[in-house]
């Protein structure tokens, strides 16, 4: 008989793993690869922001499909969805043997990630006991930094290759899938059909714009933010990968995002994230012909969004208690609305002046950001103590029996 720790420990790993194949490669590995895929395809800035943006899109368009298949038929399902199409995304990059058939992947890579995030988040919601349950959150959530310190390396050890490195990302994400599939449940029963009520709780004010301006903001340096430090900065491609690992090795403390929220509450974690973004982007538009300075750039913006994300997470869940898969959904549709408009939009600043414009637009976007963080502050419960938050109206022993599947 398997213990429940043990049961929800396994299902966070294979959750950090899912996130890290979808989001740090299938998905954000683009980033990395724009200088090398700029020269192979003769791609200029606005149709390297628009290959982003498309994919962008597919994640909005997942994310639906992933909230209404997790609210039919549970999270394996959504989250195998996921596996499935990282690997099929993945392996078309790596084979593609034009522009054309390069943005399909990346497309379909794309939509991974808005499969992934919804299903995951209703499978821990529903086998993590409450008093865990936000950690496990924010520990497969950071599988975003896990991912991109991964795709690093393996872009080093393919210097010459780039299909190469794409192969290994199709590889790993299969073998992802196949742990997916033994390991997160088919929890359907005690499952809400049809959408919450109400649809748009007052918490979803400040919420979604919220989402939307982190999408906005992140779109300048994952998309832009190895190119910027090879074409303006002059980097060459080992110190560029450096600055790249940095990022996600950094991102990996967007892991401890619960209990820094737990004390800090939801309103003062996401004001002080967004400040910090702003000059961690700024830094990149600045800075960019320092390296120790994007070092440091780079570092804070992992550890910054991999956290704003964490928050946001944790802020749609508590805004849908009874539906956190569509919590989780709404929020990241908006952070992929913000990213898909962001994306071309730096990349056309790039071409019409310098990228540079487009980064500190991007780091005042952030700024503005700290506007819409929430208005106040109730107590909810995870960890042992009162974290703040406005949106948890479940009593936490009624809580805990619902959450154990």
């Amino acid at each position: 008989m398997v213990s429940s720790y043990k049961r929800e420990l396994t299902l966070t790993a294979a959750g950090l793993s899912l996130i890290a194949v979808s989001y740090g490669l299938a998905r954000y590995a683009y980033g990395l690869f724009a200088p090398t895929l700029r020269a192979e395809f003769d791609l200029d800035g606005s149709t390297l922001g628009g290959i982003a943006a498309g994919s962008y899109v597919a994640y909005c368009l997942a994310v639906v499909a992933s909230t209404a298949v997790t609210t039919r038929w549970g999270a394996r399902a959504g989250a195998l969805a996921a596996g499935t199409t990282a690997t099929a995304g993945t392996a078309l990059i790596a084979a593609a043997p034009n522009a054309g058939v390069l943005a399909l992947g990346i497309v379909l890579a794309g939509a991974s990630t808005g499969l992934a995030s919804p299903s995951l988040a209703d499978a821990v919601s529903r086998v993590v006991r409450v008093t865990r349950r936000d950690r496990a959150q924010s520990v497969a959530n950071a599988g975003t930094g896990l991912g991109v310190v991964i795709s690093g390396p393996v872009s080093l050890l393919a210097i010459g290759d780039w299909r190469m490195a794409w192969w290994a990302f199709a590889a790993a994400s299969a073998l992802v899938t196949l742990w997916i599939a033994r390991v997160v449940p088919p929890v359907k029963e005690g499952r809400a059909r049809g959408l919450p009520v109400p649809l748009f709780p007052p918490t979803t004010g400040r919420l979604l714009p919220a989402a939307a301006t982190l999408g906005l903001a992140s779109a300048a340096i994952w998309t832009f933010g190895r190119d910027i430090a090879v074409s303006v900065g002059g980097l060459d491609e080992t110190a560029s990968t450096v600055v790249w690992i940095v990022l996600g090795a950094v991102g990996l403390a967007g892991a401890f995002a619960a209990e820094l929220t737990s004390r800090a509450g939801l309103r003062r974690a996401w004001s002080a994230g967004m400040a910090l973004f702003g000059v961690a982007t700024a830094l990149f538009a600045l800075a960019t012909r320092s390296l120790p300075a994007l070092v440091i750039a780079a570092a804070l913006f992992g550890a910054v969004y991999i956290g704003l994300t964490g928050v946001l997470i944790l802020w749609g869940t508590r805004a849908y208690p009874t539906a956190p898969a569509f919590g989780v959904g709404v929020a990241f549709l908006m952070l992929a609305l913000g990213q898909a408009a962001g994306a071309p939009l730096i990349g056309l600043l790039g071409d019409l002046f310098d990228l540079r414009a487009g980064f500190l637009a991007a780091a005042a976007i952030a700024v503005l950001g700290v506007l819409f963080a929430p208005r106040e502050a109730t107590t909810t419960y995870n960890f042992g103590v009162r974290s703040l938050s406005r949106v948890s109206t479940v009593p936490p022993e009624r809580e805990s029996r619902a959450g154990c599947a």
